[in-house]
């Protein structure tokens, strides 16, 4: 049973948010080629793609009543608007389409986790609950493994959405029996219960994991495009989203194997400056060597802080997990719409991304330093 609700969920995440909501960014090098926008109008399709999600985390976490109608609407949303995606064109349609699918990214990687969270940490299965943070991970690698095989076969961007919207329905459908049926999360955080108190460590951990979302997701949506545009002429620059993927799920399997060693917070905060260390080899490490790094040390620790963010949060309101993790992916969700706008501000007056990345380092920055323990007697309650 614990093994076939952890797969289940794992898959669910590859679909909702690996190649759902992730599968733009190794497509956005194609778009830009075939002149369905710029640069900046990436950004801007990007940034209706995050005030989506934005909305997904906020319904997750409000939804009182057909919660699981919702994460159902969430996975199947995400197959049909891929598929939708590939009968489009221009940033007007693609923007609405992104909207869309960052809603259903939304509810799907809150209510995925909070069901399958509680259904495995009842069961005493915490390493399980963990390893389904890794979908997400597996989703970016399958996209950036199937935009090579689309490459190989000259699809244009019509038809490379229509190959990723045909694998997530194959996923879909095969773990669809196993999804949660109505009343499965009548349990979880129960409308009777007195409003969580929002004390000064949850207001750090929810700042923390808002600047977290802004600084992980400039480099996480354009580093395919940097890597073309930079090495044009390099076959590899193919393989710096995958390698972006494959490394966020080996940071989940480290973040398992080290779970007993230190506080969370403390974890989670050496976590955000590995990032922040990866965005600067990715500007002073000449050669494509800086972007596989900073794509490693980045991508490593992407699903890492969502992990340890959320388990963070059931360990500061152990009885409000759903809430909890609607709250932090709400503040997620705004700090990744602050990273496009700032992208396309910086675009548009420079013509170049870096003064936008070397803000989104700093973000990292201080995202760790909000959570790291300076004091032996600062509260966790």
């Amino acid at each position: 049973m614990a093994l076939k609700i952890a797969l289940s969920s794992f898959l669910a995440l590859v679909v909702a948010m690996g190649i759902g909501r992730f599968a733009f960014t190794p497509q956005v090098p194609l778009m830009l080629s075939e002149g369905q926008f710029s640069l900046t109008g990436a950004g801007i399709v990007a940034a209706f793609n995050y005030l989506g999600y934005l909305c997904g985390s906020l319904d997750a976490m409000k939804a009182i009543r057909h919660v699981e109608r919702r994460l159902w609407l969430g996975l199947w949303g995400a197959v049909v608007l891929t598929l939708l995606s590939g009968l489009v064109e221009g940033i007007e349609w693609h923007s609405l389409i992104r909207f869309a699918i960052g809603w259903a990214s939304g509810l799907g990687l809150v209510l995925v986790a909070a069901w399958s969270n509680e259904r495995l940490i009842t069961l005493g299965k915490t390493a399980l609950a963990a390893a389904v943070f890794a979908g997400p991970g597996a989703g970016i690698w399958l996209s950036g493994m199937l935009a090579i095989l689309f490459s190989r076969f000259s699809f244009n961007a019509s038809a490379s959405w229509l190959g990723y919207g045909i694998v997530a329905l194959i996923l879909v459908t095969a773990i669809s029996i196993n999804l949660p049926r109505k009343g499965e999360f009548h349990r979880a955080d129960a409308p009777k219960q007195p409003p969580l108190a929002i004390t000064g460590v949850i207001k750090r951990l929810v700042i923390c994991y808002s600047l977290a979302g802004f600084g992980y997701i400039l480099p996480a949506t354009f580093l395919s495009q940097m890597a073309v545009a930079r090495f044009p002429d390099s076959l590899f620059t193919q393989f710096v989203w995958p390698i972006f993927g494959g490394a966020s799920v080996i940071g989940i399997i480290l973040g398992i194997m080290t779970r007993h060693l230190l506080q969370t917070r403390v974890r989670l905060a050496i976590v955000l400056w590995l990032q922040a260390a990866g965005i600067v080899c990715m500007e002073l490490i000449s050669g494509i060597g800086g972007l596989v790094i900073g794509a490693a040390l980045v991508g490593g620790g992407f699903l890492c802080v969502v992990q340890l963010a959320l388990q963070y949060g059931r360990e500061l309101a152990p009885n409000y997990a759903r809430y909890m993790a609607g709250l932090l992916t709400t503040g997620y969700a705004i700090g990744q719409l602050g990273g496009p706008l700032f992208s396309a501000l910086s675009t548009s007056l420079t013509q170049r991304l870096e003064p936008a990345l070397y803000l989104a380092g700093i973000a990292l920055i201080i995202a760790g330093g909000l959570v790291f323990p300076l004091h032996q007697s600062e509260d966790v309650d």
